[in-house]
Protein backbone atom coordinates (compact mmCIF):
# COMPACT_ATOMS: atom_id res chain seq x y z
CA UNK A 1 0.00 0.00 0.00
CA UNK A 2 1.41 3.37 -0.95
CA UNK A 3 0.97 6.60 0.96
CA UNK A 4 0.03 9.96 -0.58
CA UNK A 5 2.93 11.79 1.05
CA UNK A 6 5.50 9.71 -0.79
CA UNK A 7 3.71 8.74 -3.98
CA UNK A 8 4.11 10.80 -7.15
CA UNK A 9 0.92 11.87 -8.95
CA UNK A 10 -0.49 9.15 -11.19
CA UNK A 11 0.60 9.12 -14.83
CA UNK A 12 -2.26 10.07 -17.18
CA UNK A 13 -3.79 7.21 -19.09
CA UNK A 14 -2.56 6.85 -22.68
CA UNK A 15 -4.88 7.77 -25.46
CA UNK A 16 -6.90 4.81 -26.77
CA UNK A 17 -5.49 5.44 -30.24
CA UNK A 18 -1.91 5.97 -31.31
CA UNK A 19 1.30 5.12 -29.38
CA UNK A 20 1.57 3.38 -26.92
CA UNK A 21 -1.86 1.78 -26.86
CA UNK A 22 -1.82 0.73 -30.50
CA UNK A 23 1.58 -0.96 -30.15
CA UNK A 24 0.39 -3.34 -27.43
CA UNK A 25 -3.18 -3.82 -28.61
CA UNK A 26 -4.04 -6.56 -31.04
CA UNK A 27 -4.71 -5.31 -34.54
CA UNK A 28 -8.31 -4.63 -35.46
CA UNK A 29 -9.72 -4.33 -38.93
CA UNK A 30 -11.40 -1.03 -38.27
CA UNK A 31 -11.38 1.45 -35.38
CA UNK A 32 -14.78 2.07 -33.83
CA UNK A 33 -14.90 5.59 -32.38
CA UNK A 34 -17.87 4.54 -30.28
CA UNK A 35 -15.63 2.09 -28.31
CA UNK A 36 -12.40 4.01 -27.59
CA UNK A 37 -11.87 2.22 -24.30
CA UNK A 38 -11.78 -1.29 -25.77
CA UNK A 39 -8.34 -1.05 -27.34
CA UNK A 40 -6.86 0.57 -24.22
CA UNK A 41 -8.14 -2.27 -22.05
CA UNK A 42 -6.72 -4.85 -24.43
CA UNK A 43 -3.33 -3.13 -24.45
CA UNK A 44 -3.25 -2.95 -20.67
CA UNK A 45 -4.16 -6.62 -20.30
CA UNK A 46 -1.41 -7.62 -22.73
CA UNK A 47 1.12 -5.45 -20.86
CA UNK A 48 0.28 -6.88 -17.47
CA UNK A 49 0.72 -10.40 -18.82
CA UNK A 50 4.47 -9.69 -18.97
CA UNK A 51 4.81 -7.97 -15.59
CA UNK A 52 6.38 -9.94 -12.75
CA UNK A 53 3.62 -10.74 -10.25
CA UNK A 54 4.03 -9.70 -6.63
CA UNK A 55 5.30 -12.61 -4.50
CA UNK A 56 2.84 -14.06 -2.05
CA UNK A 57 3.14 -13.09 1.66
CA UNK A 58 4.03 -16.68 2.51
CA UNK A 59 6.86 -16.75 -0.02
CA UNK A 60 8.18 -13.40 1.21
CA UNK A 61 8.10 -14.54 4.84
CA UNK A 62 9.85 -17.79 3.92
CA UNK A 63 12.62 -15.84 2.17
CA UNK A 64 13.28 -13.52 5.13
CA UNK A 65 13.12 -16.31 7.73
CA UNK A 66 15.23 -18.63 5.59
CA UNK A 67 17.96 -16.03 5.11
CA UNK A 68 17.96 -15.29 8.85
CA UNK A 69 18.28 -18.98 9.81
CA UNK A 70 21.03 -19.55 7.25
CA UNK A 71 22.88 -16.48 8.55
CA UNK A 72 22.45 -17.76 12.11
CA UNK A 73 24.16 -21.00 11.05
CA UNK A 74 27.03 -19.25 9.25
CA UNK A 75 27.66 -16.77 12.08
CA UNK A 76 27.59 -19.59 14.63
CA UNK A 77 30.21 -21.47 12.62
CA UNK A 78 32.16 -18.23 12.27
CA UNK A 79 32.05 -17.80 16.04
CA UNK A 80 33.51 -21.28 16.47
CA UNK A 81 36.32 -20.49 14.04
CA UNK A 82 37.03 -17.07 15.52
CA UNK A 83 37.23 -18.37 19.07
CA UNK A 84 39.79 -20.87 17.81
CA UNK A 85 41.91 -17.87 16.90
CA UNK A 86 41.49 -17.80 13.13
CA UNK A 87 39.65 -15.76 10.52
CA UNK A 88 39.07 -18.33 7.77
CA UNK A 89 36.55 -20.59 6.04
CA UNK A 90 33.71 -21.88 8.18
CA UNK A 91 34.54 -25.12 10.08
CA UNK A 92 31.98 -27.46 8.50
CA UNK A 93 33.72 -30.43 10.11
CA UNK A 94 31.94 -29.46 13.33
CA UNK A 95 28.83 -31.25 12.05
CA UNK A 96 30.77 -34.50 12.19
CA UNK A 97 30.90 -34.26 15.98
CA UNK A 98 28.30 -35.86 18.22
CA UNK A 99 26.86 -35.32 21.67
CA UNK A 100 28.69 -33.19 24.21
CA UNK A 101 31.55 -32.35 21.85
CA UNK A 102 29.14 -30.91 19.27
CA UNK A 103 27.19 -28.95 21.86
CA UNK A 104 30.39 -27.47 23.34
CA UNK A 105 31.41 -26.14 19.94
CA UNK A 106 27.93 -24.82 19.07
CA UNK A 107 27.56 -23.17 22.46
CA UNK A 108 30.76 -21.22 21.97
CA UNK A 109 29.67 -20.18 18.49
CA UNK A 110 26.21 -19.11 19.67
CA UNK A 111 27.75 -16.88 22.35
CA UNK A 112 29.13 -14.89 19.44
CA UNK A 113 26.33 -15.28 16.87
CA UNK A 114 23.31 -14.40 19.01
CA UNK A 115 24.61 -11.07 20.39
CA UNK A 116 26.13 -10.09 17.05
CA UNK A 117 22.99 -10.86 15.06
CA UNK A 118 20.92 -9.25 17.81
CA UNK A 119 22.66 -5.91 17.36
CA UNK A 120 22.43 -6.28 13.58
CA UNK A 121 18.69 -7.04 13.79
CA UNK A 122 17.97 -4.09 16.06
CA UNK A 123 19.89 -1.86 13.66
CA UNK A 124 17.84 -2.92 10.63
CA UNK A 125 14.51 -2.76 12.44
CA UNK A 126 15.43 0.75 13.56
CA UNK A 127 15.47 1.67 9.87
CA UNK A 128 12.31 -0.33 9.17
CA UNK A 129 10.09 1.07 11.89
CA UNK A 130 11.25 4.64 11.28
CA UNK A 131 10.48 4.25 7.58
CA UNK A 132 7.01 2.92 8.39
CA UNK A 133 6.48 5.76 10.86
CA UNK A 134 7.23 8.22 8.06
CA UNK A 135 4.88 6.29 5.72
CA UNK A 136 7.71 5.15 3.50
CA UNK A 137 7.21 1.57 2.30
CA UNK A 138 10.14 -0.67 3.24
CA UNK A 139 10.89 -4.38 3.25
CA UNK A 140 11.82 -6.48 6.24
CA UNK A 141 15.57 -7.15 6.63
CA UNK A 142 17.35 -9.35 4.13
CA UNK A 143 20.20 -11.12 5.96
CA UNK A 144 23.31 -11.91 3.90
CA UNK A 145 25.14 -15.12 4.88
CA UNK A 146 28.77 -15.60 3.89
CA UNK A 147 30.86 -18.80 4.05
CA UNK A 148 33.95 -17.33 5.70
CA UNK A 149 35.17 -14.55 7.98
CA UNK A 150 32.35 -13.31 10.22
CA UNK A 151 29.75 -15.51 8.53
CA UNK A 152 27.73 -12.59 7.19
CA UNK A 153 27.89 -9.42 5.16
CA UNK A 154 25.24 -7.89 7.41
CA UNK A 155 21.65 -7.19 6.46
CA UNK A 156 19.76 -4.66 4.39
CA UNK A 157 16.23 -3.38 4.02
CA UNK A 158 14.79 -2.26 0.73
CA UNK A 159 13.13 1.16 0.54
CA UNK A 160 10.27 0.77 -1.93
CA UNK A 161 9.35 4.43 -2.39
CA UNK A 162 11.17 7.65 -3.04
CA UNK A 163 11.95 9.49 0.19
CA UNK A 164 10.35 12.91 0.09
CA UNK A 165 12.21 15.19 2.49
CA UNK A 166 15.61 15.82 3.98
CA UNK A 167 14.12 15.16 7.41
CA UNK A 168 12.94 11.69 6.37
CA UNK A 169 16.36 10.83 4.93
CA UNK A 170 17.90 11.96 8.21
CA UNK A 171 15.47 10.11 10.48
CA UNK A 172 15.58 6.82 8.58
CA UNK A 173 19.37 6.92 8.20
CA UNK A 174 19.98 7.77 11.85
CA UNK A 175 17.55 5.31 13.42
CA UNK A 176 19.49 2.16 12.48
CA UNK A 177 22.95 2.95 13.87
CA UNK A 178 21.47 4.68 16.91
CA UNK A 179 19.32 1.64 17.77
CA UNK A 180 22.23 -0.75 17.23
CA UNK A 181 24.55 1.43 19.30
CA UNK A 182 22.08 1.48 22.21
CA UNK A 183 22.19 -2.33 22.26
CA UNK A 184 25.92 -2.74 21.60
CA UNK A 185 26.93 -0.65 24.63
CA UNK A 186 24.97 -2.72 27.22
CA UNK A 187 26.28 -5.85 25.50
CA UNK A 188 29.86 -4.72 26.06
CA UNK A 189 29.11 -3.71 29.63
CA UNK A 190 27.75 -7.22 30.25
CA UNK A 191 30.86 -8.72 28.71
CA UNK A 192 33.19 -6.60 30.84
CA UNK A 193 31.30 -7.31 34.07
CA UNK A 194 31.26 -11.08 33.48
CA UNK A 195 34.92 -11.75 32.72
CA UNK A 196 36.17 -15.02 34.19
CA UNK A 197 39.61 -15.27 35.79
CA UNK A 198 42.06 -17.57 34.08
CA UNK A 199 42.60 -20.76 36.05
CA UNK A 200 46.27 -21.41 36.74
CA UNK A 201 47.50 -18.01 35.57
CA UNK A 202 47.27 -16.09 32.31
CA UNK A 203 46.34 -17.98 29.16
CA UNK A 204 48.79 -17.80 26.27
CA UNK A 205 47.38 -18.49 22.82
CA UNK A 206 49.53 -19.42 19.86
CA UNK A 207 48.06 -16.94 17.38
CA UNK A 208 48.84 -13.40 16.32
CA UNK A 209 45.47 -12.14 15.00
CA UNK A 210 44.50 -9.10 17.05
CA UNK A 211 41.09 -7.44 17.26
CA UNK A 212 41.29 -3.65 17.26
CA UNK A 213 39.76 -1.89 20.23
CA UNK A 214 38.07 1.43 19.38
CA UNK A 215 38.03 4.33 21.81
CA UNK A 216 34.61 3.47 23.24
CA UNK A 217 35.67 -0.13 23.85
CA UNK A 218 38.70 1.07 25.82
CA UNK A 219 36.59 3.56 27.78
CA UNK A 220 34.02 0.93 28.79
CA UNK A 221 36.82 -1.44 29.80
CA UNK A 222 38.23 1.20 32.14
CA UNK A 223 34.83 1.93 33.67
CA UNK A 224 33.36 -1.55 34.13
CA UNK A 225 36.04 -4.26 33.92
CA UNK A 226 38.48 -5.60 36.46
CA UNK A 227 41.87 -4.50 35.01
CA UNK A 228 43.39 -7.83 35.99
CA UNK A 229 40.84 -9.72 33.87
CA UNK A 230 40.73 -7.57 30.71
CA UNK A 231 42.13 -9.67 27.85
CA UNK A 232 44.82 -8.20 25.59
CA UNK A 233 44.04 -7.57 21.96
CA UNK A 234 45.55 -10.89 20.83
CA UNK A 235 43.27 -12.85 23.18
CA UNK A 236 39.98 -11.04 22.50
CA UNK A 237 38.93 -13.70 19.96
CA UNK A 238 38.51 -16.13 22.87
CA UNK A 239 35.88 -13.92 24.54
CA UNK A 240 32.86 -14.24 22.19
CA UNK A 241 30.61 -11.66 23.89
CA UNK A 242 33.33 -9.01 23.91
CA UNK A 243 34.18 -9.93 20.33
CA UNK A 244 30.53 -9.54 19.27
CA UNK A 245 30.33 -6.18 21.04
CA UNK A 246 33.57 -4.91 19.55
CA UNK A 247 32.53 -5.89 16.02
CA UNK A 248 29.10 -4.34 16.60
CA UNK A 249 30.80 -1.02 17.32
CA UNK A 250 32.85 -1.41 14.15
CA UNK A 251 29.80 -2.14 11.98
CA UNK A 252 27.99 0.80 13.55
CA UNK A 253 30.91 3.03 12.54
CA UNK A 254 31.02 1.42 9.09
CA UNK A 255 27.41 2.41 8.49
CA UNK A 256 28.14 5.89 9.81
CA UNK A 257 30.84 6.60 7.21
CA UNK A 258 29.74 10.01 5.87
CA UNK A 259 29.69 9.02 2.20
CA UNK A 260 27.03 8.52 -0.45
CA UNK A 261 23.83 6.91 0.74
CA UNK A 262 25.28 5.11 3.73
CA UNK A 263 23.58 5.93 7.01
CA UNK A 264 26.31 8.45 7.79
CA UNK A 265 25.78 10.01 4.38
CA UNK A 266 22.07 10.47 5.11
CA UNK A 267 22.89 12.04 8.47
CA UNK A 268 25.52 14.47 7.22
CA UNK A 269 23.37 15.33 4.20
CA UNK A 270 20.54 16.18 6.60
CA UNK A 271 22.86 18.39 8.64
CA UNK A 272 24.56 20.20 5.76
CA UNK A 273 22.18 20.05 2.82
CA UNK A 274 22.99 18.65 -0.63
CA UNK A 275 25.39 21.36 -1.82
CA UNK A 276 27.75 21.46 1.13
CA UNK A 277 27.54 17.70 1.70
CA UNK A 278 28.41 16.77 -1.87
CA UNK A 279 31.38 19.13 -1.90
CA UNK A 280 32.63 17.63 1.36
CA UNK A 281 31.95 14.06 0.17
CA UNK A 282 34.51 14.40 -2.61
CA UNK A 283 37.29 15.31 -0.16
CA UNK A 284 36.24 12.58 2.27
CA UNK A 285 36.33 9.98 -0.50
CA UNK A 286 39.75 11.16 -1.66
CA UNK A 287 41.07 10.82 1.89
CA UNK A 288 39.44 7.42 2.23
CA UNK A 289 41.10 6.02 -0.91
CA UNK A 290 44.40 7.71 -0.09
CA UNK A 291 44.53 5.92 3.27
CA UNK A 292 43.35 2.59 1.85
CA UNK A 293 46.11 2.40 -0.75
CA UNK A 294 48.86 4.01 1.31
CA UNK A 295 51.99 1.84 1.24
CA UNK A 296 50.55 -0.57 -1.33
CA UNK A 297 53.25 0.56 -3.77
CA UNK A 298 56.58 2.21 -2.97
CA UNK A 299 59.52 3.39 -5.03
CA UNK A 300 61.59 0.61 -3.45
CA UNK A 301 59.39 -2.19 -4.85
CA UNK A 302 60.93 -4.51 -7.44
CA UNK A 303 60.01 -4.35 -11.11
CA UNK A 304 57.79 -7.46 -10.93
CA UNK A 305 55.52 -5.73 -8.41
CA UNK A 306 55.15 -2.73 -10.70
CA UNK A 307 54.76 -4.86 -13.83
CA UNK A 308 51.98 -7.08 -12.51
CA UNK A 309 50.36 -4.96 -9.82
CA UNK A 310 50.81 -1.46 -11.20
CA UNK A 311 48.38 -1.72 -14.14
CA UNK A 312 45.74 -3.33 -11.92
CA UNK A 313 45.92 -0.55 -9.34
CA UNK A 314 45.98 2.13 -12.03
CA UNK A 315 42.86 0.60 -13.58
CA UNK A 316 41.20 0.47 -10.16
CA UNK A 317 41.83 4.17 -9.48
CA UNK A 318 40.64 5.10 -12.97
CA UNK A 319 37.49 3.04 -12.52
CA UNK A 320 36.39 4.56 -9.23
CA UNK A 321 37.26 8.18 -10.09
CA UNK A 322 35.98 8.09 -13.69
CA UNK A 323 32.60 9.57 -12.76
CA UNK A 324 33.47 11.40 -9.57
CA UNK A 325 34.21 14.71 -11.33
CA UNK A 326 32.16 16.31 -14.13
CA UNK A 327 34.60 15.29 -16.88
CA UNK A 328 36.26 11.83 -17.11
CA UNK A 329 39.58 13.52 -17.87
CA UNK A 330 39.42 15.36 -14.55
CA UNK A 331 38.72 12.10 -12.74
CA UNK A 332 41.72 10.42 -14.33
CA UNK A 333 43.99 13.33 -13.39
CA UNK A 334 42.69 13.13 -9.83
CA UNK A 335 43.41 9.39 -9.71
CA UNK A 336 46.97 9.98 -10.95
CA UNK A 337 47.48 12.71 -8.35
CA UNK A 338 46.31 10.44 -5.53
CA UNK A 339 48.70 7.68 -6.58
CA UNK A 340 51.58 10.16 -6.80
CA UNK A 341 50.74 11.49 -3.33
CA UNK A 342 50.66 7.94 -1.93
CA UNK A 343 54.10 7.24 -3.38
CA UNK A 344 55.48 10.49 -2.00
CA UNK A 345 54.07 9.82 1.46
CA UNK A 346 55.44 6.25 1.42
CA UNK A 347 58.89 7.60 0.49
CA UNK A 348 58.85 10.22 3.26
CA UNK A 349 57.34 7.94 5.94
CA UNK A 350 58.31 4.33 5.14
CA UNK A 351 56.52 2.84 8.14
CA UNK A 352 53.18 4.50 7.39
CA UNK A 353 50.74 2.07 5.72
CA UNK A 354 47.00 2.02 5.19
CA UNK A 355 44.55 -0.84 4.93
CA UNK A 356 44.10 -2.26 1.39
CA UNK A 357 40.94 -4.03 2.53
CA UNK A 358 39.11 -0.71 2.27
CA UNK A 359 39.77 -0.66 -1.49
CA UNK A 360 36.93 -3.14 -2.02
CA UNK A 361 34.56 -0.86 -0.11
CA UNK A 362 35.90 2.09 -2.11
CA UNK A 363 35.01 0.27 -5.34
CA UNK A 364 31.47 -0.24 -4.10
CA UNK A 365 31.13 3.45 -3.25
CA UNK A 366 32.92 4.93 -6.22
CA UNK A 367 31.48 2.73 -8.94
CA UNK A 368 28.11 1.42 -7.79
CA UNK A 369 26.37 3.35 -5.00
CA UNK A 370 28.09 6.69 -5.63
CA UNK A 371 29.67 9.10 -3.16
CA UNK A 372 27.15 11.92 -3.56
CA UNK A 373 23.67 12.23 -2.10
CA UNK A 374 20.65 12.97 -4.29
CA UNK A 375 18.50 15.97 -3.32
CA UNK A 376 15.03 15.52 -1.89
CA UNK A 377 11.90 17.30 -3.12
CA UNK A 378 11.57 18.91 0.33
CA UNK A 379 14.88 20.51 1.33
CA UNK A 380 13.74 22.34 4.45
CA UNK A 381 16.48 22.30 7.14
CA UNK A 382 16.32 20.09 10.22
CA UNK A 383 14.95 21.17 13.58
CA UNK A 384 17.51 22.21 16.25
CA UNK A 385 16.95 18.97 18.18
CA UNK A 386 17.69 16.83 15.15
CA UNK A 387 20.84 18.82 14.43
CA UNK A 388 22.11 18.15 17.95
CA UNK A 389 21.35 14.44 17.59
CA UNK A 390 23.08 14.39 14.21
CA UNK A 391 26.32 15.79 15.63
CA UNK A 392 26.06 13.30 18.51
CA UNK A 393 26.06 10.54 15.89
CA UNK A 394 29.17 12.06 14.32
CA UNK A 395 30.84 11.81 17.75
CA UNK A 396 29.67 8.19 18.08
CA UNK A 397 31.30 7.46 14.72
CA UNK A 398 34.63 8.80 16.02
CA UNK A 399 34.34 6.72 19.21
CA UNK A 400 33.45 3.48 17.38
CA UNK A 401 35.60 3.64 14.25
CA UNK A 402 38.82 1.76 13.85
CA UNK A 403 40.71 1.68 10.52
CA UNK A 404 41.57 -2.04 10.88
CA UNK A 405 39.22 -4.32 12.82
CA UNK A 406 41.72 -7.18 12.59
CA UNK A 407 45.50 -6.76 12.69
Amino acid sequence: MSFPENTPPPTPEPEPFGFPADVAAPPVPAFDPAEPRARLLAARALFRRFERPEPSPARTAALHIGLFLLTLVTTTLAGIQLTRGALAMLPLEVFGLRGAALWAELKRGLWFALPFLGVLTVHEFGHYFTARHNRVRASLPYYIPFPMGLGTFGAVIRIRERIFSRREFFDIGLAGPLAGFLVAVPLLIYGFTHLSPAVGGPIVYEQTLEVAQPLLFQLLARLFADPALVPPANELLHYPVLLAGSLSLFFTALNLLPLGQLDGGHILYGLLGPGRFNRLALYLFIGFIFYAGLGLFTLRDDWQTWLYGGPVYAGYLALIFWRVLPAPRQGLLLAAGIWAAQLGCAAAFPGLVGNPGWLVFGLLLGRFTGIYHPPAPDERPLSPGRKVLGWVMVAIFVLCFTPSPFQ
